[in-house]
């Protein structure tokens, strides 16, 4: 009986060393995954969250910004080269030109990275899609409406805005929204001239004029 006594005294002691001993703080593991994440990762996140927003201009220029870091691989620059023209090529990407610049400077300077594959077809896509607008543009039954999307498509954003504005045209929210983020279109008491509507993916409201007039 003294044995067992004894026997469960050292159990009860385990028991209680066990449930006092401190468990282990897991905000340091979190840190640590975070800090794991590297600039241009965290970078590129931010370029995925601005064009899920519907910040498709906002989110090239960021890609844009990225092309000047000299701290970059080359295997990143290709990364954001590529990930640019893929944003120019898109519906808002509105700049058809700028896509095939991007593709060719992948395939002609850094055919030693991943991105070179990819941005082969890609860049036959945006090559085929130009001489297709381009061609369209040049027919004479094309209407005014119909050339300034074609310009705008093809990344010639000053001939379509001196087209709009020359035609008096309305163009769709989305292209509104492209130039309103391209810093054609502004906001403010002070603008003159033709107000345009836009609303922007998450419901805000603008009025907008164009940005050279009545400053």
């Amino acid at each position: 009986m003294i044995r067992l006594s004894f026997a469960a005294a050292a159990s009860a002691l385990v028991l209680v060393a066990c449930a006092s001993a401190p468990v282990e703080d897991a905000a340091p593991a979190a840190a640590a995954s975070a800090a794991a994440i590297s600039p241009f990762d965290l970078a590129m996140q931010s370029v995925e969250t601005l064009v899920d927003a519907g910040n498709t201009q906002t989110a090239i220029d960021r890609l844009t910004q990225l092309t000047g870091d000299p701290s970059l691989s080359r295997e990143q620059i290709a990364e954001v080269l590529f990930r640019r023209g893929e944003l120019r090529l898109s519906e808002t990407g509105f700049d058809t030109m700028g896509a095939v610049e991007d593709f060719e400077e992948v395939v002609d300077d850094y055919s030693d990275t991943e991105w070179y594959t990819a941005a082969v077809p890609m860049l036959d896509t945006a090559r085929g899609k130009a001489t297709s607008l381009n061609a369209l543009l040049a027919q004479p039954e094309t209407t005014r409406a119909q050339k300034f999307n074609i310009l705008m498509d093809l990344g010639q954003h000053d001939e379509a805005m001196d087209l709009m504005q020359a035609a008096d045209l309305t163009p769709e929210n989305d292209t509104l929204l492209a130039m309103y983020q391209i810093g054609y279109l502004c906001e403010g008491d002070e603008l003159t001239g033709r107000a345009y509507d836009v609303t922007e993916p998450d419901g805000t409201f603008h009025q907008l004029r164009f940005c050279d007039l009545g400053k």
